[in-house]
Formats: C-alpha cells, sequence, structure tokens
C-alpha cells in the first residue's frame, strides 16, 4: 500500500496496526526521529487547515524531517502545468506528499503518477486521516472499539463517510441521522455495510436523532456550512439542520457516560451548545490532539511499507 487516499484503502489489520502506532507515538515522540532524517516532505494545502496542517508539519518535524508547505500559488499547477508532470517533479525530491484539495480525482491522479506516498489530508468527499484519529480518541476513552456505538448527527459529508467507514473496519457500530436530502450516498453505505458484515458491526441511517443516539457511547457531528458552500445555502440549512443540533436533552438520550466529538472548528449555537461542547463530557481537544499521534503513525507506516491495503487482506 503506497497511498492513503481513503479510510477504505486499509484493511482491518492496517487501521489496527495505524492505532497501536499512534499510542506509542504518542508515548515516545520520538522514538523515530531519524525516519526521515536529512529528507523533506511537501504539504501541498488548497484549502485553509489548523489541526491537519500543524499536525503534519509537526509530525514530519519529529520524524526527523523537513516540511515544505505550499499554498495553491506555490506551484506552476496554476500556470498550466498538469498535475501528472507536478507529482513526477515532486517525487524526485521529496519523500512524502500531503495535500488537501477539493477533488478526490485530483488526489487519485496526483498518486496514480507519484513514486512516493501520496496522504489524502482531505478532499470533498473524503477525510480518512481525521477518522483514524476518532477511532484512536474513542479506543482511548471507551475502551474495546467492538463494544462501542458512534452516532453521528447531521449531513452527510466527507468527514461523516470516513468515520463510517473507520466503524465499519474496527468493529464498532455506526448510526447516522441526516435530514431529508442530505443523507449519505446510498452506495457508500452499501459499502460500509459490506465491511460491517465482516467485523461483527452495524450501520444505521435514519432521519431521526433521537433514535440514532440511543445507547451510544459517543455522539459526533460537524459544522453544518463546510468550506467551498455557497453563503446562500446557510439560512436554509441552518433550518433544515436544527432538529439535529447537539444539546444537553440530545445528549440524555444516549449512554450516561457517553462522549462528545467533534472535528473542529466548531460554531457554537449551531450544530453543538456551548453547554456541550465545553462541558464535561467533550473530548474535543483529546481528539484534536490526536490529529498528531495519528498522523506520524500514517506517515510512518507508508515510509516503512509497513500497510498491506485492502485489497490483499480480502484475498
Amino acid at each position: 500500500m503506497k497511498d492513503f487516499l481513503r479510510t477504505t484503502d486499509l484493511s482491518p489489520r492496517d487501521l489496527f496496526l495505524l492505532l497501536d502506532l499512534a499510542e506509542r507515538f504518542k508515548g515516545q515522540p520520538y522514538q523515530h526521529r531519524t525516519e526521515l532524517q536529512n529528507e523533506s516532505a511537501a504539504l501541498y494545502f488548497n484549502k485553509p487547515s489548523t489541526r491537519t496542517r500543524i499536525s503534519f508539519e509537526t509530525a514530519v518535524a519529529r520524524l526527523g524531517g523537513i516540511p515544505i508547505m505550499m499554498g495553491p500559488n506555490d506551484l506552476q499547477l496554476g500556470r498550466g502545468e498538469t498535475i501528472e508532470d507536478t507529482a513526477r517533479v515532486i517525487s524526485r525530491f521529496c519523500k512524502a506528499f500531503i495535500i488537501r484539495t477539493f477533488s478526490d480525482s485530483d488526489v487519485e491522479v496526483f498518486a496514480a503518477n507519484s513514486s512516493i506516498p501520496v496522504i489524502n489530508a482531505l478532499t470533498d468527499g473524503h477525510h480518512p486521516c481525521q477518522s483514524v484519529a476518532d477511532l484512536l480518541t474513542l479506543k482511548e476513552k471507551r475502551g474495546d472499539l467492538e463494544s462501542c456505538k458512534v452516532a453521528f448527527l447531521g449531513d452527510g459529508n466527507n468527514v461523516a463517510r470516513s468515520l463510517m467507514e473507520a466503524c465499519a473496519l474496527g468493529g464498532t457500530d455506526f448510526a447516522i441521522a441526516s435530514p431529508s436530502g442530505h443523507e449519505l450516498e446510498s452506495e457508500a453505505v452499501q459499502s460500509a455495510r459490506e465491511l460491517a458484515s465482516r467485523s461483527g458491526s452495524s450501520i444505521e441511517t435514519s432521519n431521526d436523532a433521537q433514535e440514532a443516539v440511543q445507547g451510544a457511547d459517543a455522539i459526533y457531528t460537524d459544522v453544518w456550512l463546510s468550506m467551498g458552500d455557497p453563503e446562500e445555502e446557510r439560512a436554509a440549512r441552518l433550518k433544515i439542520l436544527q432538529p439535529y443540533q447537539v444539546n444537553d436533552e440530545l445528549m440524555s438520550q444516549a449512554k450516561p457516560d457517553a462522549i462528545f466529538m467533534h472535528c473542529l472548528p466548531d460554531h457554537r449555537g449551531e450544530e453543538v451548545t456551548a453547554e456541550v461542547v465545553d462541558g464535561p463530557r467533550s473530548v474535543v481537544f483529546d481528539q484534536a490532539e490526536n490529529r498528531l499521534h495519528t498522523a506520524m503513525a500514517i506517515l510512518y507506516a507508508l515510509l516503512e511499507n509497513r500497510l498491506h491495503g485492502a485489497e490483499r487482506d480480502r484475498r
């Protein structure tokens, strides 16, 4: 497995390897500080970022490398150079390429033409690195992943999709409640259910927030208006998603010790109330910290060819 473009690139064995590595890096952050010694890793971010950018820059540095940060105006892509040629050139300079952009197909083309590991640091369709950090947090806070249930409330977006896939791989029950017209596409749900059938977990979808959170160990939500969404959609989205706001009443429908999760940034008063996100059951900053430890694990595992990939595992 050369690249990490979506969560389902992983086999269940790969996922648990990454979680184990992340736990080791959390306890001993400099144990592989020569992995990237005298080498560099390129980070191309076509979208703003706080957690993803800083976690990967720090991960590269802790592995002994030099992170080279680039934005949309720093490459010749804007002047007509192809993605294919850009990938071939950067492969001659760097040991890894971390990309955050809009189109999944752009990342796939880059990976296909690159001889170095390519990591999807967020696209419109997927957020695989976030999903690994989410499961690490769940494991730390709730124990055995195969005994947990995660409920996601709101828009069926990239975060929800990758989280669903990670839960299916990890044996964690997953329920998502979204308003009509904002659900995850049926193909993604069916694919996740096939993975879940092998891990012994379940994938449930509904339009009822209270139904989804019953018996949940963790309630998860994301912003209602994402990067790139038209601002004119704001009023309509706020209205249709209001019943999915995570508040004290909704938290009371889950297990008494259920935790609250969010990939951040959050909009207090919209998808979650301040009382919940700032309350004692919120683990959002532990979750954010785990982006660093899992970034190190992903980079190290790819550089050391430690990941087998989903297809090989299925054979």
